[in-house]
């Protein structure tokens, strides 16, 4: 019988910060606090899998989870970024943190990129994307140069009017600069940031694209893979894991189309791993302080259940998570150092279950490799026996 999981991460839905929070500045971060205190937030499937009854949340009620099981993982590795939190998911802990770029890029460092791309670079500040065309979008136009930016993630970013710089032409920079960037300077992801229209209303596409390191070693994906499974992406894991491990792909969309293509995956005859990154948590409303938004996303994902959860086959896992936090009511835009929900549920998953905290996000790939019985080379401990 062919067993299928599907892998749901929120992206920076986290549950609350981590005991080395302070290090990050981060002590207080609350996201799903804080979407729960807005007196909002309406998730009735994922509040019978749990989500109540995580343990040492500020909004952590009695009882036990109606449908599932709950929990919350820790993140052991040393950033709070969208790479690292998903390679950690995939059984990679990261020990170094990636590079950052507080005071922007080093010269010497665009010099080269403008002499290999044939265009020259404006910006190079630290700040939202959405701020960095509004202030440099018709300079972009008028001259033709790069707008190259960064945030407090270890990103290097490359902003261009479509009507001025073709996509691919974009892509193309892209795929320079991340052949650039390594050694000290191996940042985590180059991104696309491509925009349209006049100023000062500028929008920002949905061509956007990330070029992803590629982890230091293999990921669950590469073993399932390996051992003859299936690994579909959905949304940005492509992006994230270089490409690598996977079988198909479905390209980033938004969540409700993402959600599409995962529902109608139900109907697919596969045997292995469906892992879907929901992205616009943080993009759209994290990042943007959005509270609104954010919780009013979160109903809309936990509305998708209702189709979602009926199509489950006898053998399917649903595991829900995220991988860092991204709080909207916390100062400032930066991503969050939290603990992450672990929901399960399924056919085969036991009812009531509490796992309370768990050490590392990678016990999500030990406990898909134990379920698949295939051979793990991976970090984290499984919490099969546990669940099932």
């Amino acid at each position: 019988m062919a067993k299928r999981v599907f892998l749901i991460v929120l992206d920076s839905a986290g549950v609350g910060y981590e005991p080395d929070a302070d290090r990050f500045g981060d002590v207080g971060s609350d996201t799903f606090g804080t979407c729960i205190r807005s007196g909002r937030l309406s998730v009735p499937n994922m509040e019978k899998m749990g989500l109540y009854q995580i343990e040492g949340t500020s909004f952590e009620k009695e009882g036990a989870p109606e449908t599932g099981c709950c929990g919350k993982l820790r993140e052991q590795s040393a950033g709070k970024d969208t790479t690292m939190g998903h390679w950690e998911i995939g059984g990679v802990i990261s020990p170094k943190p990636m590079p950052t770029y507080p005071n922007g890029f080093p010269q010497e460092l665009l010099d080269e990129f403008a002499e290999k791309t044939g265009r020259g670079v404006i910006c190079n500040e630290v700040g939202s994307g959405t701020e960095m065309i509004r202030k440099y979008g018709e300079e972009q136009m008028r001259t033709g140069k790069w707008i190259v930016y960064t945030s407090a993630d270890s990103v290097f970013q490359i902003a261009a009017h479509e009507e001025v710089i073709p996509l691919e032409e974009l892509y193309e920079g892209c795929r320079i600069a991340r052949k650039m960037l390594t050694g000290e300077n191996a940042v985590g992801r180059v991104i696309a940031r491509p925009y349209v229209g006049e100023a000062p209303n500028f929008t920002r596409t949905v061509n956007r694209h990330d070029f992803s390191l590629e982890p230091p070693k293999d990921t669950i994906l590469d073993m399932l893979k390996a051992a003859g499974k299936d690994v579909i992406g959905v949304g940005k894991i492509y992006d994230i894991f270089a490409g690598r491990g996977l079988t198909k792909t479905f390209p980033n969309e938004g969540n409700e189309k993402n959600m599409d293509v995962t529902i109608s995956l139900l109907d697919e005859d596969f045997d292995g791993l469906c892992f879907v990154n929901l992205v616009d948590f943080d993009m759209l409303y994290g990042h943007r302080n959005d509270i609104k938004g954010y919780t009013d996303a979160l109903n809309a994902f936990d509305k998708r259940l209702d189709e979602f959860l009926p199509k489950l086959r006898e053998d399917d896992l649903l595991m829900i998570t995220a991988d860092h936090g991204c709080d909207p009511g916390f100062p400032g835009t930066d991503h969050t150092r939290e603990y992450v929900p672990i929901l399960c549920c399924g056919k085969k998953v036991k009812s009531g279950v509490n796992l309370g905290t768990r050490e590392s996000y990678a016990d999500i790939s030990a406990t898909i490799a134990e379920l698949f019985g295939i051979r793990y080379t991976g970090d984290g401990e499984s919490f099969l026996g546990e669940i099932m």
